[in-house]
């Protein structure tokens, strides 16, 4: 991967005209990067996700770099991927996820253990729809699921014995994610006492039904979500995906490895190149149920 630094460098003094001193920094940022990349196995740039750049920073952090420092390097990889993808050596740039407002450096909105535990105690579960609510937010917690992925989970595809889900994601590509205690319990409280009362006799493949048996919809669980944010008192701008990134980030802050995390994501160059396959069910569900905070 080194070629791409040279290449990078090069276009920051010829087409930049940036000083030398300016230049050595930026070097020294990537050559760190390119350490911590090697010392965590990847051995390629596309491989390179939200749960990595969390890692990165999560690290930094540990190593008592200051926010302005760890800023500073990840202005410098913003401007190293965005070069990569003008070249098209890359075909995304994962820095996009990361804003930098002039107060420092700031990860894509999430919230903290405490804040979640508070938001997952919101749903009253004395009613049927509080009950189904309360497993939706478990789940979306315990598997880091996108929200679409949630919403289209089939019944079949639920396996609480074994503690994991089968979850389809982004290009048709299945993944195996293991789910924690809480969320084996809540989605087992759902199944055999709230599911069959919002069916009312109707059938249904959906593990999640809203009206007339029919699945939750996307916007409905946002509504939702919002909601239950409101009644916790929780400030912060969130989304069904500030759920995942919360996930990945409190995994990685507990001591989780980067490649679990990323199989459990189920980021799509992961399933693509298969680079990940090695990673075996069993160590997966030992890695949630020792570092997920309701593991």
């Amino acid at each position: 991967m080194d070629h791409f630094i040279d290449q990078y460098l090069q276009h920051l003094t010829i087409e930049k005209g940036l000083s030398a001193n300016t230049i050595e920094s930026y070097q020294r940022d990537l050559f760190r990067f390119f350490d911590f990349l090697n010392h965590n196995g990847i051995k390629d740039l596309s491989e390179c996700d939200t749960a990595v750049l969390l890692k990165y920073i999560i690290d930094m952090r540990k190593e008592g770099l200051s926010a302005r420092s760890r800023a500073r390097h990840i202005v410098t990889l913003r401007g190293f991927f965005n070069f990569l993808v003008q070249e098209k050596s890359l075909g995304t740039d994962p820095t996009e996820i990361i804003d930098l407002p002039k107060t420092g450096l700031r990860l894509p909105d999430f919230l903290s253990v405490d804040e979640i535990s508070l938001l997952l105690k919101m749903p009253d579960t004395g009613n049927p729809k509080g009950v189904r609510d309360s497993a939706m937010l478990e789940l979306l917690y315990a598997a880091g699921l996108r929200v679409s992925e949630l919403v289209n989970i089939q019944l079949g595809t639920v396996y609480l014995e074994s503690g994991f889900v089968r979850v389809m994601g982004k290009g048709s590509k299945e993944r195996v994610v293991p789910i924690g205690g809480f969320a084996r319990e809540s989605l087992e409280t759902y199944i055999r006492t709230a599911r069959p009362l919002l069916l009312k006799n109707i059938q249904s493949k959906y593990l999640f039904v809203a009206r007339a048996g029919k699945p939750m919809t996307r916007q409905g669980f946002w509504k939702l979500l919002k909601k239950y944010a409101r009644q916790a008192g929780i400030q912060k701008k969130i989304t069904p995906h500030s759920i995942r990134h919360s996930f990945a980030s409190h995994l990685l802050e507990g001591g989780a490895d980067l490649r679990s995390v990323q199989v459990m994501l189920g980021h799509s160059d992961i399933s693509t190149t298969q680079i990940y396959t090695h990673v075996a069910h069993e160590h997966l569900v030992n890695m949630h149920r020792k570092y997920h905070p309701r593991g």
